[in-house]
């Protein structure tokens, strides 16, 4: 029963056709999308939609994800991927725009950098990646939700007063916490390396 179970899990964990993967795919799909609308066409309004419609469907394939039964390791390196993927094309469409400051980018996209290379640490020794930390994904909900509200500030320029501090905010806040994540991952890394032998 037990044996039966598992290579059921197992099976189920290898899958790559389901709901939530499908709306991964589509997010991924959205990414030229509006780099395109952003920094070519200068449509700011849809650009905005597209980045609302794509914070709705993350929320919805981690739903979906658990409703459904549909997890997978796919979907558990697909999905971070994807939120990552877009929270850089934000910031390198922003920054060329001159609505965030170049500092801003550089510090992001710097932790992730860093972070690459401590995925070798866990694949060495036959290990998962870290599982992602509570506060990180606070940090990342706060970038996702400063990037399109400056974005907003600009597509309508009537929301400016509202959509600017709440953006600035979100933006510092979510950039420290981004920041403190990173520290603790690869702090979890070197734990990893000194401790775990190579191959298990």
């Amino acid at each position: 029963m037990t044996d039966a179970t598992g290579t059921a899990d197992a099976r189920g964990a290898d899958r790559i056709l389901t709901v939530p993967n499908v709306l991964s795919f589509i997010r991924l799909l959205g990414v030229p999308v509006f780099l395109y609308l952003v920094l070519v066409a200068h449509a700011d309004v849809w650009a905005l939609i597209l980045l609302a419609a794509s914070s709705i469907t993350d929320w919805a394939d981690g739903k979906l994800a658990r409703l459904l039964d549909q997890t997978s390791r796919l979907g558990a390196l697909l999905d971070p991927a994807v939120d990552r993927l877009y929270i850089v094309a934000t910031l390198v469409a922003l920054v060329a725009r001159d609505i965030v400051p170049w500092w801003i980018a550089v510090v992001l996209v710097g932790r992730e950098l860093v972070l690459a290379p401590t995925l070798a640490v866990y694949r060495r020794r036959e290990l998962p990646p870290p599982e992602v930390l509570y506060l990180g994904k606070g940090a990342t909900f706060l970038l996702m939700c400063a990037l399109p509200l400056m974005l907003g500030a600009v597509a309508v320029p009537a929301s400016e007063p509202v959509t600017g501090p709440l953006g600035w905010a979100a933006l510092i806040w979510g950039t420290v916490l981004y920041v403190w994540t990173g520290l603790l991952y690869l702090a979890q890394a070197v734990v990893t390396a000194r401790n775990v032998p190579v191959g298990r």
